[in-house]
């Protein structure tokens, strides 16, 4: 029996370990894919923005459509990027999960559940893995974590 407790409380160290270090890197990388998915058809294509912007909630709905859509297109791009280093991780959660609300507001919310009808699932999940990195930041596979720790030497 003291052979099973010692195997499992050393099992569940090394998962601790390697949770600490990993975990928060796989939400980052699947949101860093899927925004930057986002960002790069915004950087290409026509500002669909003109034909939804009064859906959008207030203070959005007041902000000229060029302004938005070139802020919606950087956030995307730029927070993906720091997703995948772990740069400004909170910042970037934030920025993204505000996103996502307005989004949600005006793109999805009215057409049910159902991703395949446009619906409010991805919002939902995007959001989901969005506040662990905002409320617990990046873990310790990124550059915040390392530049935390070099601060803290000095």
């Amino acid at each position: 029996m003291n052979a099973a407790v010692n195997l499992y409380t050393s099992l569940t160290t090394w998962l601790n370990l390697a949770g600490s270090h990993v975990s928060l890197l796989g939400l980052r990388l699947v949101l860093a894919w899927e925004f930057r998915e986002a960002g790069i058809m915004k950087y290409g294509g026509n500002n669909w923005f003109v034909d939804i912007q009064d859906d959008f909630p207030f203070p959005f709905s007041v902000v000229p459509v060029d302004i938005s859509w070139f802020l919606a297109t950087w956030s995307e791009l730029l927070g993906a990027v720091a997703l995948v280093i772990g740069l400004a991780t909170r910042f970037f959660s934030l920025s993204l999960i505000i996103l996502t609300l307005v989004a949600w507001a005006s793109v999805h919310a009215g057409n049910g559940y159902n991703v395949c009808d446009n619906g409010y699932k991805l919002p939902v999940l995007y959001l989901v893995m969005l506040v662990p990195l905002l409320l617990s930041g990046p873990g310790k596979m990124s550059l915040d974590y390392w530049l935390a720790r070099r601060l803290m030497m000095r």
